[in-house]
């Protein structure tokens, strides 16, 4: 696997649900994204990012999109789907399985920011095809299986003051 060096190409695709319900949860804090990208892209080239989310109709949520986009992010958004029984669902680990797959051919680091165990796979495989594999979580939050595929792994939980809102 390759280190890091200012010429790599990066991707960062974000999982805004994930960092948002686990710093929500953990801190009562929001994510700096601002910071997050700036951490993910480490002085290397930014090729593309990406913030996933879900529209839930919140007011302020407008807003939040429109601030990701000026901070550089591309915004990839779905509904929250509502069941017959109550229950609420919208994930976005499909679609950025995918991307993350179209853009390995593009990219020498993907940076993925989340803590989901799902994606432990997506990892192997991307390694497999020779793609620096970077996650950034909060540590406490995040699968093992998902820490033991990467490259590296940034615990957001270990420097809050750049991370956290």
């Amino acid at each position: 696997m390759t280190d890091i060096h200012p010429a790599q190409r990066v991707a960062v695709l974000a999982d805004s649900q994930n960092l948002y319900h686990t710093a929500q949860s953990q801190f009562s804090r929001n994510i700096d994204y601002a910071g997050l990208l700036d951490g993910a892209v480490s002085g290397r080239d930014l090729t593309r990012a990406i913030a996933y989310v879900i529209r839930a109709d919140a007011p302020e949520e407008e807003s939040f999109f429109e601030a990701l986009i000026d901070i550089g992010f591309e915004t990839k958004s779905k509904e929250i789907k509502t069941f017959g029984d109550g229950t609420k669902k919208a994930d976005w680990d499909v679609g950025m399985s995918l991307d993350a797959v179209t853009l390995a051919n593009h990219v020498d680091t993907v940076v993925l920011c989340t803590g989901d165990g799902d994606f432990s796979r997506l990892c192997s495989h991307l390694r497999h095809e020779g793609v620096r594999v970077e996650v950034m979580a909060f540590g406490s939050s995040t699968a093992q299986e998902l820490i033991d595929a990467t490259d590296e792994f940034t615990d957001l939980a270990d420097d809050q003051d750049r991370f956290l809102l």
